[in-house]
């Protein structure tokens, strides 16, 4: 990430009390404002932090988040780009980002949140990145069997050059919604080292993502034959690239064959919704079957954009029902872009 020596001091704008001081630019890039629930730092929820950032950042802005359980909505504008979340515990674990409603569960004016709406995280801010933190949606599906529509998103990004780097997406059905503004526009994401887990859909939309040796884990729903899918892309058919997870661990307690690596969604049925997911030099358990892919109501499997490259582990055996790339596609190949963005160096 971008470093730059900034010495800030002062009141924060729309925020009384908060200050944003200035470190070197080894340690936190740009202005920064500290989270704490106990009252120890400038602010005590995320939101406020967010809303301290003055509205047309030019550059990069770091929340530092203090260990601790933070609940509630948190919503990052479209306005607000350049923003950094840094977990100050000393593992992923101590700092937990989380909200608990469902797209079913009710607002208060009586109708459904929606998938969207459910999201505890909403990243529309370019160039956002978030390190060392959990984000999580505790929606409990047995707790409310009244809910039928049990989407329950622990981030939505709608935004481009995204980068999540040792972070945990905790949630059940919808985890990870990796979206943009607008079918006709690409957003860029980059996840390294990070942990999802999930298992209806749980890592979807059309975004164009990479996930880089990641550990991806597919919860048990109590079925011997289908506890999920790992993706649900929604890739543009103008877009060559969708989701692309390289060096990645897929595991499960799930009883083997009983996890599909992806079906294809098309939302509201746009025919132009193609799903693309490539998974190349990944470990897949053996809750991945023979037959890998799913249809998704009546769009086949077949029609969408699905390939590996030297996968190995006791889901990976080769079959009919598993296209093989003969060339392996790079990080560079989906994030470069025209503009050439390399989150990885």
């Amino acid at each position: 990430m971008r470093r730059r020596s900034v010495l800030l001091a002062g009141a924060l704008a729309g925020i009384a009390g908060a200050t944003a001081t200035a470190r070197s630019a080894s340690a936190w890039p740009g202005p920064q404002i500290t989270v704490a629930a106990d009252g120890s730092g400038d602010v005590r929820t995320v939101q406020a932090a967010v809303d301290a950032v003055p509205s047309g950042n030019t550059g990069p802005f770091t929340v530092k988040i203090r260990p601790g359980t933070y609940h509630g909505q948190v919503v990052i504008p479209a306005d607000k780009p350049g923003i950094t979340f840094r977990g100050q515990g000393p593992d992923p674990s101590a700092v937990v980002i989380c909200d608990d409603r469902a797209n079913g569960t009710l607002k208060p004016d009586g109708t459904p949140w929606g998938t969207s709406g459910s999201a505890s995280v909403t990243i529309s801010g370019s160039d956002f990145s978030a390190r060392n933190l959990t984000f999580a949606n505790t929606f409990d599906e047995a707790a409310h069997p009244e809910i039928t529509n049990r989407q329950a998103v622990a981030v939505l990004t709608r935004a481009d050059r995204i980068v999540f780097d040792n972070v945990r997406f905790l949630a059940n059905q919808d985890t990870l919604y990796l979206n943009s503004p607008d079918a006709a526009v690409v957003s860029r994401v980059y996840l390294r080292k990070c942990w999802i887990e999930g298992d209806v859909d749980f890592i979807f939309g059309r975004a164009t993502a990479v996930l880089d040796r990641c550990g991806i884990h597919s919860l048990d729903r109590g079925s011997a034959t289908n506890n999920g899918y790992v993706t649900a892309a929604s890739t543009s058919l103008a877009n060559p690239h969708g989701f692309l997870l390289t060096g990645c661990r897929l595991t499960s307690d799930c009883p083997p064959g009983s996890v599909f690596l992806g079906r294809p969604w098309h939302p509201s049925n746009d025919p132009d919704a193609v799903a693309e997911v490539t998974i190349r030099d990944s470990v897949l358990g053996a809750h991945i079957g023979a037959a890998p892919w799913s249809d998704f109501g009546t769009w086949p499997w077949r029609d969408a954009r699905y390939g590996e490259y030297h996968n190995r582990g006791p889901g990976a055996l080769p079959g009919a029902d598993r296209p093989q790339l003969t060339v392996a596609p790079t990080i560079a190949d989906y994030l470069s872009g025209a503009d050439g963005w390399d989150p990885v160096h």
